[in-house]
């Protein structure tokens, strides 16, 4: 390895290590390779989030108002790094080698982009469609890249679809958790429509007198995080192993977020959820069973049944 190489792949290490404990334990589990370009691409995606909302490693999210101009360093950035040139900034740089070396498409990067773009706009979905969209661009994409990353074929579209799922999964998960923090920054990822058939009003969705409409809703979340899950479990098994139970452990971990918060109902945001460190080794054990079991006989339709990931 490169000296340049070992000390974008530490970087990166320690990216996971402070941005994200959940994936930094998968990560773990794949092979020492896949490992490494896995926390290159996430060195990545924790610098876009971090410079689109003013953060350090996904914590202190604050209001700014050079949006645009924010997305516009990170679109230059990408595009230096995507050519081959050092951009002076090791998340790009890891860019740029994760996409060389596992010949990621260049669209894929800037699909995560126009996510970001949607934030930096003060953006909020209409209907459940623009929802979809949302997800993908901000989750689905990267789960496309990170299968990429694994093995996959660009051209294999049935796995990816899978991967695009299970992306979208995690962010419904992400949404859900989420509400109360991101009405703090003037942000609602819940479709106005879905608000108007509870009669709740635009911006007092975390009102009190709301907790009962809010909680149906949310849970239209969690349910679509839930089938999109289930759809993704079955991409796993086109993976190696060691790719396939770092998966499975990943989708048990993340997945988890989203059923505790359909279980706490009302009290869903007096708390944020986590998953502790037992949990997160229990589901460690249980997708290493899973990863052995043969892939089912019978799998459960996608779970974008209303959306199409673009190809």
């Amino acid at each position: 390895m490169s000296a340049d190489r070992a000390a974008l792949v530490e970087h990166a290490r320690l990216s996971i290590a402070r941005g994200s404990k959940s994936f930094a334990m998968a990560s773990k589990l794949f092979d020492p390779a896949t490992r490494e370009r896995a926390w290159l691409l996430y060195a990545w995606c924790r610098a876009c989030d971090d410079i689109a909302d003013g953060q350090d490693h996904g914590h202190g999210m604050t209001r700014h108002s050079d949006g645009p101009e924010r997305i516009a360093r990170i679109r230059e950035l990408t595009t230096l790094a995507l050519a081959g040139h050092a951009t002076g900034e090791p998340a790009f740089d890891a860019l740029g080698l994760v996409a060389a070396e596992c010949g990621i498409p260049a669209n894929l990067p800037f699909d995560v982009i126009d996510g970001f773009a949607l934030d930096g706009d003060g953006w909020s979905p209409r209907t459940e469609d623009d929802l979809y969209r949302y997800c993908y661009h901000v989750a689905g994409a990267v789960g496309v890249m990170m299968a990429i990353v694994m093995g996959v074929s660009p051209d294999d579209e049935a796995v990816l679809d899978r991967a695009c799922d299970l992306g979208i999964a995690f962010q419904l998960a992400n949404i859900a958790r989420d509400l109360s923090e991101d009405d703090a920054v003037g942000r609602c990822y819940l479709p106005s429509e879905w608000l108007a058939e509870m009669d709740i009003p635009p911006g007092e969705h975390m009102r009190p007198a709301h907790r009962a409409g809010l909680v149906t809703l949310v849970r239209l979340l969690t349910d679509g995080a839930a089938r999109h899950e289930a759809s993704a479990r079955i991409g796993a098994y086109a993976l190696p192993f060691r790719a396939r139970w770092a998966v499975l452990a990943a989708a048990d971990i993340y997945g988890g977020i989203g059923r505790e918060v359909a279980r706490r109902g009302a009290q869903a945001w007096d708390h944020r959820v986590f998953t502790s460190k037992w949990a997160k080794l229990g589901a460690v054990i249980a997708a290493w069973r899973a990863a052995r079991r043969p892939a089912p006989i019978d799998p459960p339709p996608r779970g974008a049944a209303l959306w199409t990931r673009p190809r």
